[in-house]
């Protein structure tokens, strides 16, 4: 149990006839990665507000950091991160003052300097938040999730409304906080995100976990047939085998070794996987 960040049995959380968590039970690993996906109004928002300890539970047992959040102290808060889907206070302070100020809510915090480097804000410290571009003030949102030197650090939704290359960079700090043994909960929409960064994912719908597994197995995704398209004849064509290196093969040699116009080989992506999963678990239940 030691290795374990979180543990979960048999969650609930009922409002009135409506279970917005029903029956839910999952374990994180000390310095994983963990992504939890799903639709919205799917149960995400509840389950990770109850392990933060800012959401009863009807029953079940939840341990984090080997205490009930439900039962949270100011000990075991100093504990966790928690970077929030968006924030906008403390607009007229400076990064260096905002981080500065928060230090004081830890009895052992980071030293700020270290946590603006840490989090590629070094030429802004002095700029005020309300100046900063969006994907500055993410960086700043984490830089308190982390000022604390948490050990289990929850992000909802970090890179929402990032340009391409802003979410790359968030994802290399995320993946510092990973190789420093911090343990990451996250949730998001991007599925390119989970694969990349998440060692673990599980699939929430209707307040019920689907699956857990890593994203390159999820759904039998390492056993599912690549798909290889190509044209001919002025036609695109495709076909599913489980050996697409003899189907280039044969290809090939139909065109007598010239190229194979539009020629691609692809497997079902985390993406394909998940919707697949979540539309035939809505068809089952309609």
């Amino acid at each position: 149990m030691d290795d374990l960040a979180i543990t979960v049995r048999g969650l609930h959380k009922a409002y009135g006839t409506i279970k917005a968590v029903d029956g839910i039970d999952l374990e994180v690993h000390r310095g994983e990665i963990f992504a939890l996906l799903g639709p919205n109004g799917a149960g995400k928002t509840t389950t990770v507000e109850i392990l933060e300890g800012y959401r009863d539970r009807t029953s079940g047992e939840v341990s984090v950091l080997g205490q009930d959040p439900g039962r949270a102290t100011p000990r075991w808060r100093s504990r966790i991160g928690i970077v929030l889907q968006s924030t906008s206070d403390n607009a007229d302070l400076t990064v260096s003052e905002v981080v500065e100020h928060f230090r004081t809510y830890y009895p052992t915090p980071r030293l700020a300097d270290a946590v603006i480097d840490a989090v590629g804000l070094s030429e802004k410290r002095d700029a005020r938040t309300r100046d900063l571009s969006g994907g500055q003030r993410r960086r700043l949102d984490v830089a308190l999730g982390i000022l604390g030197d948490p050990e289990l650090v929850f992000l909802d939704e970090p890179t929402t409304g990032f340009d391409p290359e802003a979410r790359r960079q968030f994802w290399g700090l995320i993946e510092q906080l990973r190789a420093e043994g911090t343990t990451i909960l996250l949730t998001t929409h991007y599925l390119d995100e989970a694969e990349r960064l998440a060692d673990r994912v599980g699939v929430i719908l209707a307040g019920r976990l689907l699956e857990v597994g890593p994203p390159g197995t999820l759904g039998g995704r390492a056993d599912a047939q690549a798909i290889v398209q190509w044209t001919e004849n002025g036609t695109q064509r495709e076909q599913q085998t489980s050996e697409p290196t003899r189907t280039v093969v044969e290809l090939a040699s139909r065109f007598a070794g010239g190229e194979i116009p539009d020629l691609a080989v692809r497997r079902p992506s985390l993406e394909d996987i998940y919707l697949t999963m979540i539309g035939e678990q809505e068809g089952e239940e309609a």
